[in-house]
């Protein structure tokens, strides 16, 4: 490696030390509500702002030993996590990618990935302000590989929407809950946007497999923890089934109003995930120890498609596979 490949290299991994500081930010505040841009820095607990020094990625939360310099309380290690996570992440594409016009694109890629997996996994939310950017973000991006890549981008995006849109639906119709999160469906999206459509089978087998594999071995874990078993209390009463009018069949609307409707009754309007209040609004639903967010699966299955396609494909146990990787 050249003295410039290696300036390029450390570069980009320091670059991404320092997108993974800006996305605890995110992490941190938008599923809250509160702005990513104002007040700067802060402890939580105190309020006093965080110096310069206090903020260099990594070190700075080594040096303090993960506390607040102020008034000692600790800071999660999610922080160092998500900084040292991208700036690996960061790494492993430049070394795929080269100093090319293909790198910018798995960077911004990555940062839209971390900050959805960390939020899913904690607040069980996929928020519109990053997901719907994400997939504009993606389809321009797709340009550098002329209008196909374009096409390509664009079939990824309504692929991956409309595939797990139909999930949703025909799950619930089937078995009355919640078949997959109301905000997974335009992860998918981003992700056919940035990998394209041929890749989002290989990414939904990847998140499948391991995301069940997790999911099972904690019930194991969870099963082990609570033995010996507590005595069966009485089954309780089975709650209502869960119910939906789509919006273009209400009752007293003309033909016109139905016909503007149905675009929407189809694609956007939310699918019942909890039964209905005697005012007919869900009631809050709240997830127990077995259950987990789908979202950070489908982000790693897409990290995993995005750095390591060819090896998938070449390491498949059945011949004619590759196709599930878009290679």
């Amino acid at each position: 490696m050249s003295f410039v490949e290696s300036l390029f290299t450390v570069w980009v991994t320091f670059l991404g030390l320092c997108v993974g500081s800006f996305l605890n930010v995110v992490i941190g505040r938008l599923p809250l509500g509160e702005s990513i841009v104002y007040p700067g820095s802060r402890c939580p607990q105190c309020k006093n702002p965080i110096a310069w020094y206090d903020n260099i990625p990594v070190v700075s939360w080594l040096v303090l030993r993960g506390q607040c310099r102020h008034c000692q309380t600790p800071i999660s290690p999610r922080y160092i996590l998500v900084e040292m996570l991208v700036g690996v992440l960061y790494l492993l594409a430049f070394q795929k990618f080269g100093w090319t016009l293909a790198l910018p694109g798995p960077l911004i890629f990555i940062g839209f990935l971390v900050a959805l997996s960390f939020i899913d996994a904690e607040h069980w939310v996929l928020p519109f302000e990053i997901t719907l950017p994400g997939i504009v973000v993606g389809l321009l991006l797709s340009w550098v590989g002329g209008l196909h890549g374009f096409y390509e981008s664009l079939f990824g995006a309504l692929l991956g929407f409309l595939g797990l849109r139909a999930v949703e639906y025909f799950g619930w119709l089937g078995f009355r809950k919640e078949a997959m999160g109301a905000g997974d469906k335009f992860l998918f999206a981003l992700i056919g946007a940035f990998l394209g459509w041929r890749a989002l089978l290989g990414v939904m087998l990847l998140a499948s497999i391991q995301g069940s594999v997790f999911g099972i071995g904690k019930i194991l874990v969870l099963r082990r923890k609570n033995e010996p078993e507590k005595p069966k209390e009485p089954p309780e009463e089975k709650p209502p089934a869960y119910t939906m009018t789509w919006e273009f069949l209400q009752p007293g609307l003309s033909i016109g109003r139905r016909l503007l409707l149905l675009p929407y009754s189809l694609f956007l309007q939310p699918i019942p995930d909890a039964p209905l209040d005697e005012q007919g609004e869900e009631v809050e639903w709240k997830p127990d120890l077995t259950n987990i967010p789908f979202g950070p699966w489908l982000a790693l299955g897409a990290l995993e498609v995005l750095l390591w396609a060819e090896v998938l494909a070449a390491k498949l146990p059945l011949a004619g596979m590759e196709f599930l990787f878009g290679t």
